[in-house]
């Protein structure tokens, strides 16, 4: 199995020590990249780590994306391009290179983001002197627009570029349950926990959440305290989906919820848990998936007591107001602040 790292040394007997090295498996899946999947690529075969396998799929992209890719593939042989002719949907496609893959370690890469030239060897090192119950390690990420400009961080950081917050690590199943603060594309994952998974679950529209309950509920979760990641942020993505009337993604949060209740050990994973219910009976009102909203709030109801707040937004589902116009211009606004550039990345 050829590399597609370009990583050079040399140092007496470098060859063979890296060979010892733990083989990591990268799979890309693009949709419509065709501005950013070469850079995407490019960091990939930039790394300063010996052992790496790159598997792309096009999931039926219909701008450029797969020209690019195989004009990539032409100058890197070792790198696996799988061409699909329709959208099989982001899990099934990432499942279908996963399938490929042969690394101890796996990284799932947006064709938007790119990878530090450290990363993969920062994280493997981390890996290799963790017990093997731990899943994932991930890192903090730099956001940035479509020209590269950065915007900010995943988590604050102070002068030396270390997190001014507490991020969890260990036994993090409660954080899951409370609050999306794993930044995803910062994740490794250790190959054994996404077979013994079944990968990703292809019934979902989105893969992250499911994955970390899945996941965390046996098996813990290291944070590296460091930028590695440069993660595209851009109007369409898909963490502003959400407020969209028709968006999939919440019909898909209820499914995972009900999953974390059953999983729930204790009374206060329980009121954790509802807590996260009861903010997605709040975004499926102002998405007007009232139906939606009326069943985050059953849910609710089984783990504990509804709130008075929470049972006004109920109360009004039944009223289908138009309430997603507003909502939208509001998330715009805020998403408008958030995406002012904060300098050029350094490159």
């Amino acid at each position: 199995m050829a590399s597609v790292t370009v990583q050079t040394t040399n140092l007496p007997m470098s060859s063979f020590l890296n060979s010892l090295k733990p083989w990591v498996s990268i799979v890309c899946t693009c949709y419509n990249h065709e501005a950013f999947v070469e850079e995407a690529l490019q960091s990939v075969v930039e790394q300063d780590y010996p052992n790496v396998e790159l598997i792309v799929i096009d999931n039926g992209s219909t701008d450029q994306s797969a020209d690019r890719i195989a004009r990539f593939v032409a100058k890197h042989p070792a790198v696996r391009f799988v061409k699909n002719p329709t959208n099989i949907g982001l899990n099934r496609a990432f499942n279908q290179g996963f399938a490929l893959t042969t690394g101890r370690y796996i990284i799932d890469l947006a064709a938007d983001d790119v990878l530090l030239a450290d990363r993969i060897r920062r994280q493997v090192d981390l890996f290799e002197r963790l017990p093997t119950h731990y899943a994932v390690v991930f890192s903090n990420a730099a956001f940035i627009d479509s020209a590269g400009q950065r915007l900010g961080t995943h988590y604050p950081i102070d002068s030396n570029g270390r997190s001014k917050v507490r991020v969890p690590s260990g036994d993090v199943f409660s954080d899951i349950l409370d609050r999306y603060f794993v930044c995803t594309p910062t994740m490794m994952m250790r190959r054994e926990i996404l077979d013994e998974l079944g990968g990703y679950d292809e019934s979902l529209a989105f893969e992250d959440f499911d994955f970390w309950v899945r996941s965390s509920r046996s098996y813990h979760y290291a944070y590296l305290d460091d930028v590695l990641t440069y993660k595209r942020r851009l109007p369409n993505s898909m963490s502003t989906q959400v407020t969209h009337r028709h968006n999939e993604l919440l019909a898909s949060s209820l499914i995972v919820c009900q999953r974390a209740y059953d999983v729930c050990h204790s009374a206060d994973e329980q009121h954790i848990l509802a807590r996260r219910v009861g903010r997605f009976v709040r975004k499926a009102f102002y998405a007007e998936q009232f139906d939606l909203a009326l069943r985050f709030g059953h849910l609710l109801s089984r783990i504990q007591p509804v709130g008075p707040s929470t049972r006004l937004f109920l109360g009004m589902s039944y009223l289908h107001l138009p309430v997603n116009g507003v909502y939208r211009r509001f998330q715009q606004w805020q998403q408008a602040r958030q995406l002012k550039p904060a300098g050029a990345v350094p490159r």
